[in-house]
């Protein structure tokens, strides 16, 4: 889950985290007001959407000039440049062609920048730990850092018996070029905050060391690993629905794993492994997946069909593939439910099914004597390739 820059500042804060001090606005009558209230100047003006690059953006027809951060150096300006972000479309690299729509506007109070950092927070999967990772090189695509100059990035997975030790804060503290008293207490306080809330990724970029050689969070990022949002209510009543998708947040409240692709062939497996490796063998045979949709290992006549509704919901699907393998899922259970789900949505889309595993006899013949008109295939290279061509 992921949260607005706004929201993850008040969370570093709550933790002793010092941060850039602003208010936020979501109507345009507002911002005057808004931008009065805080100290400048100047001023930063930022859309606040879950997707980075916003500085390097641009707006769909309305909206400002330039991306969704602007320094502005009067209130009035401020002021402006908020009511023009408000329901403007801000597209970054991170939103695809159709971007986002800024609902929420931060404006905060300038800072006295002496060096831009960069530091994170993460689980490293290589090692199944906790990580912190440090660059003297913030401010910038930290990907594009680790490519061009690795040699700047320290990666320093943390044990989680002893937690961080002084040759690790010694070791980030010589690659920030802060002293390491102040890298220990910001550490200390991210391990806290990353540990106990059920982070995915803290970070920070940039993490800045001010004229007065203080270190301050001029930016933050905050994800939530969505498992963990059962015990983590506060968090969890930091979500905002207007920045996920629709079909995905209905598919989560249904027990379904759903995620929108770009392409035009709905697709419905059974298992994480084997649903990506049917999105790879349908764009092996020239398909394009519109979606990964994952239905578990157990679930109901109920939950097939619902998962039918939200591919046949997409208005870019032209053709539908089913592909389970029957372990502790059974076919005749998933047959139940696509027949049912074609009945009651009047499907008329191209439909394969490849089913396979416990009672497999018996859900195919159900799909038989349907009589709805179902492409069965034997096999997932077989199913993909009618599928892709059933698309085009």
């Amino acid at each position: 889950m992921n949260i607005h820059e706004y929201q993850a500042k008040e969370l570093l804060r709550s933790y002793g985290i010092v941060t850039t001090v602003g208010a936020t606005l979501d109507k345009a009558a507002q911002a005057a007001k808004t931008a009065a209230q805080i100290s400048g100047p100047p001023w930063v003006v930022k859309a606040q959407i879950h997707a980075g690059g916003r500085g390097a953006g641009h707006f769909i027809d309305a909206g400002p000039e330039g991306g969704g951060v602007h320094l502005a150096k009067t209130a009035d300006e401020a002021s402006e440049r908020a009511q023009q972000m408000l329901g403007a479309c801000l597209v970054t690299k991170q939103t695809g062609a159709a971007g986002r729509a800024v609902h929420t506007v931060l404006i905060e109070q300038g800072a006295d920048i002496k060096k831009e950092l960069y530091l994170s927070v993460l689980i490293d999967r290589r090692t199944g730990r906790v990580a912190f990772v440090a660059s003297s090189e913030g401010g910038m695509d930290i990907e594009a850092v680790a490519e061009k100059t690795p040699e700047k990035i320290c990666v320093m997975p943390i044990d989680p018996v002893t937690g961080p030790l002084v040759f690790q804060l010694r070791r980030i503290a010589d690659v920030l070029g802060v002293p390491v008293k102040q890298v220990a207490d910001l550490i200390a306080k991210l391990y806290r905050l990353f540990t106990q809330k059920d982070c995915a990724l803290i970070e920070i970029n940039p993490l800045v060391v001010t004229g007065q050689d203080t270190l301050l969070a001029l930016d933050g990022k905050i994800n939530f690993d969505d498992n963990s949002l059962y015990r983590q209510k506060d968090i969890e009543a930091l979500r905002d629905p207007r920045e996920e998708d629709p079909a995905e947040r209905e598919a989560e409240q249904w027990g379904l794993s759903y995620v929108r692709l770009d392409g035009d062939i709905g697709c419905m497996v059974n298992g994480a492994g084997l649903a990506m490796a049917t999105l790879d063998i349908l764009t092996l045979h020239g398909g394009q997946p519109a979606n990964f949709l994952d239905v578990g290992g157990g679930a109901s006549a109920e939950q097939v069909t619902k998962a039918f509704s939200l591919i046949v919901s997409d208005t870019r699907v032209k053709s539908v593939l089913v592909n389970i393998f029957g372990g502790i899922m059974r076919c005749d259970t998933i047959a139940e439910g696509i027949i049912s789900a074609a009945r009651t949505l009047e499907l008329q889309l191209p439909l394969v099914v490849r089913l396979a595993g416990t009672n497999v006899e018996l859900g195919k013949a159900m799909l038989a004597e349907s009589g709805l008109a179902i492409q069965a295939a034997d096999d997932l290279d077989q199913a993909a390739a009618l599928a892709a061509k059933a698309g085009r």
